[in-house]
């Protein structure tokens, strides 16, 4: 029943320069249609990654249509494989043939408005203490007007969305909650799947396109979300190497990170002195954040409109991060950060002999990143399942943490002026990044 409603009932076609066609059903295409799904539309996908890859002004909502389509086609995957008689099925308080139509309407309704509470400039407010996006997203979709839509065009129940998308959720259908989050979220999800290939496209570089009819050949269902057989290891590896090449060529280039740096050093600074809000953040799209900002009369916000006219910051120095050394570990909360750029800030005007701006000095630290291999591997012709790192894989937990060793540093950015590179690069700015002032 279900795979007779995922094959006949959605055939509202949208075309997609990645996929080219997706296919909603009528209550989803009105979904689509509402005003909070559209808001998307203002958001850039990869936030200020445009000043270096012109091409990448996708957007959020992009993105959603591709996580819905390939969401579906997952699915459709997984159950067609079940009904076929694939030996490969869950356990038994689980079976494919007890998923229900409903269940599945869910799913598919989760996965296209999973992003629907996403903040302003992608990840430039990801850790300033906002609420996180997917608490925001269930919130809206339990709002009335969504909620009305979901349950009467959608045919399905608005709670089981949102706690799809948000884990802190509980809900009563309990093993089609977990089959489904996991579904959406995991090694080789709808999710991933899509940014990878969407960004990559957009940004114009081959590093994250992905195989995803080999993908969706090679996975197979389990109670608590998915398998990968043997022979779909290399889809596993493909993910995790054009994950690790994104973030070192796109997502972490040092232009980049300058202009996500400023944007949040803004916010940070603005939130301290009580300009902003966490409220004032929510529900904004790219535009509206940046006239909230212009209507204030607030020195840091300079830094924003500094990074639309692409007038940027400066890396002075970058050390790799050593998460065994204390200040390291202690600039990772952004408060101590802040008083510690402004202890930088008070020793560099002794050196050179004028007052800076609370905003002249950032030093950056990116959040750390997660290299997922907790995906169990079906054996070629036994069917026994063993763990991922238990594999013939080379890329184990100790490659992976490599991969996060190589790419993650603490860097400092400061603004264009002569005399204060200078002054930094004789203060030793690298051996401040390791030991600290003074």
């Amino acid at each position: 029943m279900v795979f007779t409603h995922l094959a006949r009932d959605y055939g509202e076609p949208i075309k997609d320069p990645v996929w080219k066609n997706i296919t909603l059903s009528p209550g989803l295409l009105r979904v689509a249609a509402h005003k909070a799904f559209q808001k998307l539309n203002g958001i850039k996908q990869l936030g200020p990654t445009y000043l270096v890859y012109p091409g990448a002004t996708h957007t959020r909502l992009n993105h959603s249509l591709g996580v819905f389509h390939l969401a579906r086609r997952m699915l459709l995957q997984l159950v067609g494989g079940a009904a076929a008689g694939d030996a490969a099925a869950p356990a038994a308080h689980l079976r494919l043939s007890d998923l229900t139509v409903e269940g599945a309407k869910a799913f598919l309704c989760a996965a296209l408005l999973h992003d629907l509470g996403h903040y302003p400039y992608a990840h430039s407010l990801k850790d300033v203490g906002l609420r996180s996006h997917e608490s925001l997203t269930a919130e809206r979709i339990l709002q009335a007007d969504l909620s009305r839509l979901i349950r009467e065009d959608v045919g399905t129940d608005p709670g089981l969305v949102a706690a799809i998308v948000d884990p802190s959720l509980d809900h009563s259908a309990r093993s089609e909650l977990i089959f489904f989050r996991n579904l959406l979220s995991g090694v080789l999800d709808p999710d991933k799947l899509d940014y990878l290939n969407r960004d990559a496209y957009f940004c114009g570089v081959p590093h994250g396109t992905q195989d995803v009819d080999f993908v969706l050949a090679e996975i197979r269902p389990r109670a608590d979300g998915l398998a990968v057989t043997e022979k779909g290891l290399s889809a596993v590896e493909s993910i995790l190497f054009s994950k690790y090449l994104m973030y070192k060529t796109v997502y972490w280039h040092k232009t980049v990170r300058i202009a996500t740096g400023m944007i949040k050093k803004a916010v940070l600074l603005a939130m301290a002195e009580q300009r902003l809000r966490p409220q004032d953040l929510y529900w904004l799209d790219d535009n509206e954040f940046a006239a909230l900002t212009e209507k204030h009369a607030y020195d840091p916000f300079e830094l924003i409109r500094n990074v639309s006219e692409r007038r940027l910051f400066k890396l002075v120095a970058a050390v790799p991060f050593d998460p065994e050394n204390p200040l390291h570990r202690l600039l990772q909360d952004v408060h101590r950060r802040l008083d510690f750029e402004q202890q930088l800030c008070r020793e560099v005007e002794k050196a050179l002999g004028r007052r800076l701006a609370p905003q002249s000095l950032i030093i950056d630290v990116p959040e750390p990143i997660n290299f997922e291999v907790d995906l169990p591997v079906l054996q070629a012709g036994t069917g026994e399942v063993t763990a991922y790192d238990r594999s013939r894989s080379v890329f184990n937990g100790g490659s992976v943490r490599s991969f996060v060793r190589s790419l993650r540093s603490i860097s400092l950015f400061a603004e264009p002026a002569e005399d204060l590179g200078a002054v930094l690069i004789r203060m030793d700015a690298g051996k401040i990044l390791t030991t600290g002032i003074g």
